[in-house]
């Protein structure tokens, strides 16, 4: 294989064989090709594209540059779920468990925050003693214990996928569907989950920020799980403002206890049920709504709660030391208050994102420590009619307290208020079946 036929080739806007695409990832993966020509390969394809097949043989390299798992040996259905991120996204906390707790089980890799969007590996690190960095023989242990399981992602795991991520992301080769397609759907195969749902995330807190970068998004994820013969579906949803009441890594982790415990939480509630239902429908093969009936029945006999209790034991943390944690007497508290009368309009996600951000509740590079207990909570959300004065938004901060008052400036300008009441918000967008 000579590589600079194949980058001559991308850049004219030919179609590249599979077999040429899998041997130069598997090259890249053993340090034969270097940084700078697979950097050339990342910009054409930004450049260019891919076809399907294209797409599909980069996502296969990948999956198969490092160990693959199998659940076959569980016994029972095997699904997972992957969100593209968002603002007060912690969905997983609540989907997982639940699907669980249905008869599923639910290997989930999951991610670390960088910028504005929070990772739930560190939202399920602020429980003390959680460790999210399992090796994939306790991975498989704590799934075969409990049905579910969410660790981070380990270097056995497409390491061809860990090398070129690290270089899109300093090549300005990030915003590419081929390319994003083949990261994630990478990874989910090597996983080894039977049925795969994606949450594909649209609005000012979203990667994707238009409906239809984000349909086409979800149409490739679904197609290229499909063409390597996994079950799958996908919802577009909103992420204009912010999912639920919080924002921030131990706060969402409380405010996901309280979702499985079966207190409603605006949107984090009925998408959870939503998507949970997709997976086990597809799964067990039955009807959505005998899905979304069975996903409502576990949240209120408490099954998904103690699901999730079982799972952080066996990551060894500590729930009773969590709920203490949030009592800290060195947590500080600012509040923002309405600026006038009228009615909440909408409530910024990216702005709400960056102020928690700035008390440190997630990072803007990889090396940045995170305050678990930083965030914001919101106390007015779209639609509430709220007067001049009165408290809409609670900042938390430990560490990084003498950033309060800046934050709270910025969060004031997450809120747009309205004199008259606004049109309800849509938390689903699209089905792509």
């Amino acid at each position: 294989m000579i590589v600079k036929q194949l980058l001559d080739a991308k850049r004219e806007g030919r179609e590249l064989a599979a077999d040429d695409i899998r041997a130069l990832v598997a090259a890249y993966a053993k340090g034969d090709v270097p940084d700078y020509q697979m950097a050339a390969f990342a910009m054409a394809v930004c450049c260019r594209g891919m076809s399907d097949a294209e797409t599909f043989a980069l996502t296969d390299a990948m999956r198969l540059s490092g160990a693959c798992l199998d659940w076959k040996d569980i016994g029972i259905p095997s699904a997972d779920k992957h969100s593209t991120g968002g603002v007060g996204d912690k969905l997983s906390l609540v989907i997982q468990p639940l699907a669980a707790a249905c008869g599923l089980a639910v290997p989930s890799l999951t991610g670390r925050g960088l910028g504005h969007t929070g990772g739930t590996a560190d939202k399920l690190e602020s429980i003390p003693g959680y460790n999210a960095s399992l090796s994939l023989e306790d991975f498989r242990r704590v799934v075969a214990r409990c049905g579910v399981s969410m660790t981070v992602q380990t270097p056995e795991i497409c390491p061809a996928d860990k090398k070129l991520y690290a270089l899109r992301d300093v090549t300005g080769t990030v915003p590419s569907i081929p390319l994003i397609v083949a990261s994630i759907l990478s990874k989910k195969l090597a996983e080894g989950a039977e049925t795969l749902v994606f949450d594909v995330k649209c609005g000012r807190g979203a990667f994707m920020s238009t409906p239809v970068d984000a349909k086409t998004l979800a149409t490739a994820l679904v197609a290229g799980a499909r063409a390597a013969g996994r079950r799958s579906a996908a919802l577009v949803t909103a992420m204009d403002e912010p999912l639920g009441w919080k924002i921030g890594n131990a706060l969402e982790v409380a405010e996901a206890l309280d979702a499985l415990r079966g207190v409603p939480v605006p949107d984090v509630t009925d998408l959870s049920i939503e998507l949970a239902a997709l997976m086990v429908s597809l799964a067990r093969d039955i009807s959505l709504d005998a899905a979304r009936a069975e996903c409502r029945d576990r949240l209120a006999d408490g099954s998904a709660c103690r699901k999730f209790t079982e799972m952080v034991a066996l990551h060894g943390g500590d729930l009773d030391a969590f709920a203490k944690m949030l009592r800290d007497p060195a947590l500080k508290v600012a509040t923002v208050t309405a600026a006038q009368d009228g009615f909440v309009a909408g409530v910024d996600a990216r702005i709400a994102a960056d102020a928690a951000l700035r008390l440190g509740a997630g990072r803007e590079q990889l090396t940045d420590e995170i305050d678990p207990l930083a965030g914001v909570e919101l106390l007015a959300r779209h639609g509430d009619e709220v007067r001049a004065g009165q408290p809409i938004a609670r900042l938390y901060a430990k560490t990084r307290h003498e950033r309060l008052p800046e934050a709270a400036e910025i969060m004031r300008g997450a809120f747009s208020l309205s004199s008259t009441p606004p049109s309800a918000a849509r938390s689903i967008i699209e089905a792509v079946n």
